[in-house]
């Protein structure tokens, strides 16, 4: 199944996509927030491109794994794109994923500024990644483990 994942913030969102098989997740870019909730031009383009069944969205629990008033703006925001898109809407637990992605391009030798714009993505891609497992998971069972409908 194909899929587009976004890590929303309040500045950008990154975007990450699956490759034709639906198999593996593919960072794409980092759009301004506003363009995302707008569903500009240049978001449907991507979405175009990427042809997604689903959107997946992280969502940020407490460490606790509660859901707290981010987690709150995150679904709201999330489930707004999902309708102006036309996708049905699915989230993953996205505690560290930009911590993650941070580790993953400072071993790639990039400093914190050539990180700035490329963080996000990286987190999307990461979260599609877990989406990806968790969905790999649950073909043996039920529901995916981390992955909530709606």
């Amino acid at each position: 199944m194909r899929a587009v994942a976004l890590d929303i913030g309040e500045v950008r969102v990154g975007i990450a996509a699956t490759d034709a098989s639906g198999s593996m997740a593919t960072p794409v870019k980092v759009l301004p927030a506003q363009e995302v909730l707008a569903a500009s031009a240049s978001f449907r383009r991507i979405l175009e491109d990427a042809e997604p069944e689903v959107l997946v969205c992280g969502r940020p629990l407490t460490m606790a794994g509660e859901r707290g008033p981010q987690a709150e703006r995150i679904e709201t925001q999330a489930a707004a794109i999902a309708k102006a898109c036309g996708l049905p809407l699915e989230f993953v637990d996205e505690r560290l994923s930009s911590e993650e992605a941070k580790r993953i391009l400072r071993e790639q030798g990039l400093s914190e500024r050539q990180m700035r714009g490329k963080v996000d993505m990286i987190a999307a891609s990461l979260i599609l990644e877990s989406w990806l497992g968790a969905k790999g998971r649950a073909e043996g069972s039920h529901d995916a483990e981390g992955i909530t409908h709606g």
